[in-house]
């Protein structure tokens, strides 16, 4: 335990709070239990480390990391016995989808030390009523995604601008004084600013990394799927990237990649929640995911520059940021006249030329123009829909 604690105090002490992620402050930190989940490379280990920085002491605090050789001989339950018993107060486990029997010794360390607050991060594809042990009742969940545009500009260009709700945007209300000229920046980031690590060198080839972690590792390890199987998601996957937009045709996709027809929408799914891909779903009942997949995009721009390449289509760019950043806020749904629906709102969305022609009669329409720095009355930049959070 020693050893951890030593590496608990390296990692802080590396640890800039100069910025700080969108989510730290929606999350009620007074919670005995708390889950953070997100796709890899969002940010959510430094987040933790920079919460602990600047509301815990060292002496009552622990940030571990399920990874660690410490674990193949010890458990979790031990350590936090341990822990509570030399006074400490807060832990904090990252990676928990890679300790196994996580669910269960979660539930038992709740239930044993009452006086105990527990944080742990895991991939988005962590399931907290995975198997008998459930956490439901005990962990309040949060989910994080990569950089808005907003944040991309505060970290990468020091450039600080306030949040805007939809109606606000839709009022015509932004008002970026610090940002005469958006639109170089905001084609910066559509290419490589939705994560963090973009503002180290070489960027496309951690990203790369990072697909090919979620997809060989993280899946197949949540999902009890073999190697094989990995290399299958991988495929689908590139399948996805040179097609979006597209309308899931479970049939075709299952015959490109030699498996059952019944196995695509799981592994949709799986991809899906590691935040590799966005499925646009109808408003049936209302009600989230229980809606018919109507389209199929990858889960943000940088993704599609990354793996599309040469398929990267402007116009499925644009479709893919308004999706990705709306939705944060929002309930997303297709929509049967146009591009998208939020709430009693339609949206159609295009480049500067996009004319009002096909929502000319349509209460509550907006067309969203990219290439556009300002907009008047049911026109909207979409470089405001960045600003949300």
């Amino acid at each position: 335990m020693d050893q951890l604690i030593q590496y608990f105090r390296k990692f802080l002490n590396e640890t800039d709070t100069t910025f700080v992620r969108y989510i730290h402050d929606k999350i009620n930190w007074k919670n005995r239990m708390i889950g953070l989940t997100g796709p890899r490379g969002v940010g959510k280990t430094t987040m933790i480390l920079q919460h602990i920085k600047q509301y815990h002491n060292t002496s009552d605090s622990l940030y571990v990391t399920a990874e660690d050789f410490y674990f193949a001989n010890n458990r979790l339950v031990e350590l936090a016995d341990t822990f509570t018993k030399q006074g400490g107060k807060y832990l904090f486990i990252d990676e928990i989808h890679k300790y196994s029997d996580w669910a269960k010794e979660l539930k038992l360390i709740y239930d044993y030390h009452s006086n105990l607050n527990v944080v742990f991060t895991g991939s988005s594809i962590l399931d907290i009523k995975k198997g008998i042990s459930d956490l439901s009742r005990r962990a309040v969940m949060y989910s994080m995604q990569g950089l808005s545009f907003r944040e991309y500009l505060q970290l990468f260009h020091n450039i600080i601008t306030p949040t805007y709700t939809l109606e606000e945007i839709l009022q015509n209300k932004v008002e970026a004084k610090e940002l005469p000229h958006p639109l170089p920046l905001f084609s910066q980031y559509l290419e490589t600013g939705y994560y963090p690590f973009a503002i180290q060198d070489d960027f496309n080839l951690r990203l790369q990394q990072v697909i090919n972690q979620t997809l060989e590792t993280d899946i197949p390890l949540f999902a009890g799927l073999n190697a094989e199987t990995g290399r299958k998601l991988k495929h689908l996957l590139a399948v996805i990237a040179k097609s979006v937009p597209f309308k899931p045709n479970f049939t075709k996709i299952a015959d490109i990649l030699s498996v059952s027809r019944n196995n695509i929408g799981d592994y949709c799914l799986f991809i899906e929640e590691a935040g590799m891909i966005a499925q646009l779903r109808d408003a049936t009942e209302g009600i989230r995911g229980l809606g018919k997949i109507n389209k199929v995009y990858l889960d943000n721009p940088n993704l599609i520059y990354n793996l599309a390449q040469e398929n990267a289509n402007k116009g499925n760019i644009r479709e893919t940021f308004f999706l990705n950043q709306t939705r944060v806020l929002n309930e997303v749904t297709s929509s049967s006249i146009s591009d998208f629906q939020i709430k009693e709102y339609t949206f159609e969305i295009g480049g500067k030329n996009k004319t009002k022609k096909q929502l000319k009669e349509i209460e509550n329409s907006f067309v969203i123009k990219d290439d556009i720095e300002y907009g008047h009355l049911n026109t909207i930049p979409l470089w405001h829909f960045g600003l949300m959070y």
